[in-house]
């Protein structure tokens, strides 16, 4: 019985779901703006994984700056147009 606690406690343990990040982005919609382009076709261009798109994609992966400003590149657009920071704002009072 301890030893059936054990496993179904280590295999729960390797199930944990990514945290989410506080950066937002608009990724799907620029890569469908952008003649539909594939999850697959964006990775080929930037050097990652189609894994890394989806991870992004879903906020469950923050890129390196230079995949971010590549992405931005690549749809033509500002880098703020891709990816949006929800962080805290703090006042000038304080």
């Amino acid at each position: 019985m301890f030893l059936s606690f054990l496993i179904i406690g280590a295999a729960s343990r390797g199930r944990q779901m990514a945290k989410k990040t506080r950066i937002s982005n608009d990724v799907r919609t620029l890569r469908f703006l952008a003649d539909e382009m594939t999850q697959a076709e964006l990775a080929k261009k930037i050097g990652v994984t189609r894994q890394t798109v989806i991870a992004i994609e879903q906020g469950r992966y923050s890129p390196s700056l230079e995949v971010a400003f590549q992405m931005a590149e690549i749809f033509g657009v500002p880098l703020e147009k891709v990816f949006q920071y929800a962080g805290r704002v703090v006042s000038d009072n304080g």
